[in-house]
């Protein structure tokens, strides 16, 4: 019985793991697609092309055509060259002289097309900037933020963490007003700093380190006190070398968050040379709604980097979790 549980278990985690990344394939498949096919109605996985195609002199003397009408034996069409431009319209060609291709062909000109219709490459410099400089600021107050709660005695503490807790629930949406609001007022609205100093704090950070610094064994720390130690010398002797794992953890998760923010930027910065990359995504999908392909590309040009360091670091995540993230 236990090895059925097991299977039907694993056979659910698998179907409910392909439904999640169906829609990352099909952005995938149609990034590389043409817009023709996309046009024509090739919503699947596989992109290809499907043409007809003339064989003029019967020695390879190949070109694409568009079938017009049919008469007896012979074909009317249009012919074209491989910029999809006309060279002859309203040619009369033999039937069996015109054969039909279908064929995977990849397009990979939309990610460079894509790239260049707006300047990624300045969203992509200031995302980087944003994310790093906010990673930096996060690990120092949270480690000493997190230090304090889990290992040091003051009046209120529990008090004052559950209160940073309970704030993980308040909704953007319901503070952005007065934060622009103070951000006007302190000159920094267009800024760098209206992007980066808000978010240098992070409560979730903050509870993930709190979680795994108790866990430490607190002789550890009277051993340090013997030796003369400081509390802030106990923090980077002793807290931080033993909490690699979780550091990395917070550490992704920061960035990935700061990656992926679009609504604070959004009505913080308006000039077009601070936009994020998600700003500019936004503004690019409304200047290519009707290109599907390059909307695609671009979608997937910017979560590449988040994909590949989730890649990379997944087991230094779930281990984190697994051993801290859990524990009260």
């Amino acid at each position: 019985m236990g090895k059925v549980n097991k299977t039907i278990t694993y056979t659910i985690l698998s179907l409910c793991g392909i439904f999640m990344i169906l829609p990352f394939f099909w952005m995938l498949s149609t990034s590389v697609k043409t817009q023709l096919e996309v046009n024509k109605g090739n919503r699947g996985f596989i992109p290809y092309t499907e043409a007809d195609y003339v064989d003029l002199s019967g020695e390879g003397d190949i070109y694409r055509c568009k079938i017009l009408k049919s008469e007896g034996d012979s074909l009317w069409v249009n012919l074209f060259n491989e910029e999809d431009e006309i060279i002859s319209s309203y040619r009369k060609v033999a039937t069996e002289n015109v054969k039909h291709s279908k064929k995977i062909k990849l397009r990979l000109a939309n990610f460079n097309e894509a790239w260049n219709k707006v300047p990624f490459g300045r969203y992509f410099l200031n995302t980087i900037i944003v994310s790093c400089t906010c990673v930096f600021g996060v690990m120092v107050t949270g480690s000493l933020a997190a230090y304090a709660f889990a290992r040091m005695r003051f009046k209120g503490k529990d008090f004052i963490f559950y209160l940073f807790i309970s704030m993980m629930m308040v909704p953007q949406p319901v503070y952005i007003i007065p934060s622009y609001i103070l951000l006007h007022h302190l000159n920094w609205l267009d800024t760098y700093y209206a992007l980066i100093v808000p978010w240098v704090v992070n409560i979730f950070t903050i509870f993930l380190l709190r979680q795994h610094f108790k866990s430490i064994p607190q002789e550890l720390f009277d051993a340090a006190s013997i030796d003369g130690c400081s509390r802030f010398g106990a923090l980077w002797r002793i807290v931080l070398p033993l909490s690699k794992g979780v550091l990395a953890t917070a550490a992704i998760f920061s960035f990935i968050g700061s990656w992926n923010s679009f609504m604070w930027p959004l009505v913080m910065i308006d000039n077009p040379n601070l936009r994020v990359l998600q700003v500019g995504l936004s503004y690019f999908s409304a200047e290519a709604s009707s290109q599907t392909t390059l909307l695609m590309a671009a979608s997937t040009f910017s979560i590449l980097p988040l994909v590949l360091l989730f890649l990379i670091a997944q087991k230094q995540i779930m281990a984190s979790f697994i051993s801290s993230g859990l524990k009260g």
